[in-house]
């Protein structure tokens, strides 16, 4: 089983911890089943990279458990400079990805087998 998980949710509503919470869960899920999991943050979402990075965060040993095991496959290259995020992403070393017009390509993932969920 191969599953991308994308991240789009932004962090301002109410449910956006719950969805971004949920993307690590469930990555780490497919990986502890025997899978192959990979989260990618677009969109709204490359704004969890600073967050999920801070020490405050509460579910920080959920993300640092997901990041440890190298489940994230990067921040899309495109979204993470439109919103403000691409110099954390760089300095915490996260992958920036960017195959279709400086997005991550859903068609490559699909090609690779991969099931997309989209948060």
């Amino acid at each position: 089983m191969k599953v991308a998980i994308i991240l789009q949710e932004g962090t301002e509503r109410a449910e956006s911890l719950g969805r971004a919470v949920h993307a690590l869960l469930y990555t780490q899920e497919v990986h502890q089943s025997g899978g192959t999991a990979r989260l990618i943050l677009d969109g709204a979402g490359t704004l969890w990279f600073p967050r999920f990075e801070d020490p405050e965060f509460p579910y920080g040993d959920l993300y640092r458990a997901v990041r440890d095991a190298e489940l994230i496959a990067g921040a899309c290259d495109y979204c993470a400079g439109a919103f403000g995020v691409k110099d954390a992403v760089e300095a915490g070393g996260l992958p920036l990805v960017g195959q279709y017009h400086g997005h991550p390509s859903l068609v490559a993932l699909i090609r690779d087998g991969y099931q997309v969920i989209t948060l």
